[in-house]
């Protein structure tokens, strides 16, 4: 037991909490849940061909605007600098259909931008087709920096041992009926995972794999994801049920939405390369 409580620890990480809700910071650049997003003059509203829960024609639909976050107040909070230090980092969503991110099809219905340079923002046009129910309030985001420990699914992925989940549980002296990760949402760390490990959906479904068909998963390339996949991608950003003065925005059935990013292209800044998955009860 003590070795697998030494093996958990070992694969802690930093990460920053996220509380959102009260009043927005309005000054261009700051970090806000909703709202207008601050952007470049030759920003290009970001959109993805689908249909809706509420709409059968497949069409391009501009995505919500989730979230901005300045770096620059990021940086005391990121213990391992693996964030930019200055300018903004934006998240885009496509609401109305909130794609799940287990197919390849997926692609583009989040997005995420990084702006390095805050002196050259300012707030956006709206796209007139983006639905007022898709307008989301702005709210204020204060943040503090934490550490996470991996999740039995997060865990266990590299090995594929489910049998070991008894003792993971009882290493972290609880069970997983006792385990209640509440309302969180954060940056960078571990999920707060609701079903299954993500990393290993995220490598396969990048690189063509559909993980919701029938067709069967070829077992070498599922062996490799679950190899490598866990220290390969890391958590972005995870969003978990906002809500504010007569508004609640809710992924699925109590879900959570996650952006995940190879490491390498973190390292390299390469936003336009994130994953998002969706996952809820």
């Amino acid at each position: 037991m003590a070795d697998l409580i030494q093996a958990i620890r070992a694969m802690e990480r930093n990460s920053v909490r996220l509380t959102i809700g009260g009043p927005a910071d309005s000054q261009t650049g700051a970090s806000r849940f909703g709202g207008v997003p601050d952007v470049p003059a030759d920003f290009v509203w970001p959109v993805f061909e689908t249909a809706t829960f509420d709409d059968d024609e497949v069409k391009k639909r501009p995505l919500a605007f989730l979230a901005q976050f300045d770096c620059g107040a990021l940086a005391s909070h990121d213990k391992d600098s693996l964030l930019p230090h200055a300018g903004v980092l934006s998240f885009f969503y496509e609401l109305g259909s909130q794609r799940w991110g287990f197919d390849p099809a997926d692609a583009g219905c989040a997005r995420v931008f990084w702006f390095p340079d805050t002196a050259a923002l300012h707030p956006a046009e709206v796209p007139e087709s983006l639905e007022v129910g898709y307008r989301l309030p702005s709210l204020g985001i204060a943040m503090a920096a934490e550490s996470s420990l991996p999740g039995m699914e997060d865990f266990l992925a590299p090995i594929g041992n489910w049998d070991s989940s008894d003792a993971y549980y009882q290493a972290l002296g609880t069970d997983a009926d006792t385990l209640e990760d509440g309302n969180r949402s954060c940056l960078l760390g571990w999920p707060d995972t609701i079903q299954d490990n993500m990393t290993v959906e995220c490598e396969l479904v990048s690189r063509g794999v559909c993980m919701g068909g029938t067709r069967p998963i070829p077992q070498d390339a599922l062996e490799e994801a679950r190899r490598t996949s866990t220290e390969d991608w890391r958590l972005l950003f995870q969003l978990d049920t906002v809500e504010g003065d007569g508004f609640e925005l809710m992924f699925g059935d109590c879900g959570r939405i996650y952006f995940y990013i190879r490491k390498e292209d973190l390292a390299a800044r390469r936003f336009d390369r994130v994953w998002l998955i969706l996952q809820c009860g």
